[in-house]
């Protein structure tokens, strides 16, 4: 069955060009042309992934994407934006964006993030390894209990709440604690492309998962192997 695709663009020849595009690669899109009714459209006929403008007039890209996480909809999110700015790319993470796309943007590049959160949705990341494991197949390493089938975290008794993508970059640096992964290794794991040496995606998500996992006086978890990669660990 083909994916069906929930796209809202104000910009009417982004819009339609894209539309196009994504019927021709063989899915099925719902085009709309503001955050209003994008959210009318999610709640009606929800999606398999939403393609959010961030500038929209009325309710924007990143209002939309706050709702549906309150409301605790936890469908895929792409957002598509003309701002490049880390302060940017970390609000539409604060929204609960999954992934983004700096405009003007190449449709492969659309397509390849799009697959990568749709196989993300079906399929466990992550390596098998001997790990002390939770009732229900959860695990704890470095101070954390992480329950995959219900995408939950704690840090002793402090839930943590995280995005799809962090949640999955965590579980892939949990399965493989001790273990320095290199930044292709992680790319394709989580986004199924290397964007190259040039991309600062991989960046963004570390130190937003850093925010949120680290403690005063505690020491913390995910630390940066220069020139190689990452690697979650207790020190």
């Amino acid at each position: 069955m083909p994916h069906n695709v929930l796209l809202a663009e104000d910009d009417r020849a982004i819009r339609h060009a894209l539309e196009r595009a994504l019927t021709l690669e063989g899915y099925e899109v719902t085009a709309v042309a503001d955050g209003v009714e994008a959210l009318a459209q999610a709640h009606r006929h929800p999606p398999d992934v939403l393609v959010l403008d961030v500038m929209m007039p009325g309710i924007d890209g990143l209002q939309v994407c706050r709702v549906l996480r309150a409301e605790g909809d936890r469908t895929p999110i792409l957002m598509l934006t003309a701002r490049v700015e880390t302060a940017d790319r970390i609000a539409g993470l604060d929204a609960g964006a999954d992934d983004y796309v700096v405009k003007p943007f190449d449709v492969d590049e659309v397509f390849a993030r799009l697959r990568a959160l749709l196989r993300r949705t079906d399929t466990p990341v992550g390596v098998p390894r001997e790990q002390q494991r939770m009732p229900g197949g959860g695990l704890t390493v470095a101070g954390l209990r992480i329950d995959p089938q219900a995408r939950r975290v704690w840090r002793g008794e402090r839930e943590i709440e995280l995005t799809r993508t962090e949640f999955d970059l965590l579980e892939l640096l949990a399965r493989n604690a001790g273990i320095v992964l290199d930044h292709s290794t992680i790319y394709d794991r989580i986004w199924g492309y290397d964007f190259g040496p040039g991309s600062k995606n991989l960046a963004v998500y570390v130190g937003y998962l850093r925010r949120k996992l680290d403690e005063p006086g505690a020491p913390g978890l995910i630390h940066t192997v220069r020139g190689v990669g990452y690697v979650l660990r207790e020190d």
